[in-house]
């Protein structure tokens, strides 16, 4: 936080007067939508890429320079058999705080061998890894598509749960969908009373361009939602947590709040700095201001695998203008991290709460 605050005045100029022209501190990098599951709320396993080298991932990440924080997502991201490689070249030209990626648990120890080997790789960089569970048992396995995900998920937990590293951090994240929407109060209770992981997270279900969940209706309703966040809230605000996770903690509660008013009135709730302060690159190396609407501003394999080239072209404003101007709303959850910082009255919350 300390090194992305002094450059909020900046970021709040580029998005209103586009200057002075700021790469994004937030930047989710989709190695693959290879993916092992096939969940109720996620059709991304149905689609195929060129996905980009690891050769061509140096160059993309020589070139970017320093980020603040990375998400290394999928698709199911440790299928890449050089994931930690991936890290590494991100460690070693980008510096970036904090290497988020998520999992689905399927690997079982595998992932908590590449996890451990990243995390020691890595030693200035806080490794957060989040394994997916939306249900108890059969439910979480019926959700996600594969007979005994649940089990299989608990042993990479087990296997997780033995990384002993002062920069490394488990957390488990629940997608909140209309098809456990009324059990999020088990499913919180169990989570934090026996698994107890470093944090838990939920964002809502929605429908996104990049997941191919357009027109799924997975989305609950704004009641739905509001009823069982406040539970989520109420019980996590009473989880004793440190360092990074308190941020997080505070962060989330925040969402929890944000997403209920976009649910409800379909506006954007604070200002959006997706394809300001937020960014992605697809497998294939489309850049996007955003996951949601996937729209590429340009392909890195074009640009010389420079992301500056594509992000301050006249496309890239143009998106940038029709987010400011509300062309556009969505309860994203790594969006909203990025338009929290950079809203004072968001930011000034978030800060009470982790005091």
């Amino acid at each position: 936080m300390i090194h992305v605050v002094p450059k909020i005045p900046a970021y709040i100029s580029f998005r209103a007067l586009g200057a002075p022209k700021l790469l994004p501190f937030n930047l989710t990098v989709s190695v693959s939508y290879d993916c092992n599951s096939k969940c109720k709320t996620c059709n991304i396993w149905k689609k195929h890429a060129q996905d980009l080298t690891l050769e061509e991932y140096e160059k993309i990440f020589k070139k970017f320079g320093k980020v603040f924080w990375v998400t290394l997502s999928g698709g199911e991201p440790f299928l890449r058999k050089d994931l930690d490689q991936i890290a590494l070249l991100l460690y070693k030209h980008c510096k970036p705080k904090i290497i988020n990626i998520p999992t689905n648990g399927l690997l079982g120890p595998y992932i908590a061998k590449k996890a451990e080997e990243i995390a020691r790789a890595c030693p200035h960089s806080e490794i957060v890894l989040n394994l997916s569970l939306d249900g108890i048992g059969k439910q979480h396995d019926e959700i996600r598509g594969i007979p005994g995900n649940f089990q299989r998920s608990m042993q990479t937990y087990e296997a997780l749960r033995k990384i002993k590293l002062r920069n490394f951090s488990l957390g488990i994240h629940t997608v909140i969908s209309k098809f456990n929407v009324n059990d999020i109060p088990e499913i919180c209770d169990y989570v934090l009373d026996k698994l107890k992981p470093d944090s838990y997270i939920s964002e809502v279900a929605e429908e996104r361009v990049e997941l191919d969940s357009i027109g799924t209706k997975i989305t609950p309703t704004a009641q739905e939602y509001t009823k069982a966040v406040d539970y989520l809230s109420k019980k996590t605000s009473k989880t004793k947590t440190k360092g990074l996770s308190r941020f997080t903690l505070a962060f989330r509660s925040g969402y929890y709040e944000f997403a209920k008013k976009v649910l409800s009135t379909k506006k954007q709730a604070i200002p959006c700095y997706a394809g300001v302060a937020s960014a992605q690159i697809s497998p294939e190396g489309d850049v996007w201001g955003c996951c949601v609407r996937a729209e590429p501003l340009g392909n890195l394999r074009n640009a010389d695998y420079d992301f500056r080239k594509i992000w301050f072209d006249v496309k890239a404003d143009k998106f940038r203008k029709s987010v400011k101007d509300k062309e556009c709303a969505c309860p994203l959850a790594n969006a909203y991290y990025s338009s929290a910082i950079m809203d004072p009255v968001t930011l000034a919350k978030v800060s009470k709460k982790v005091i």
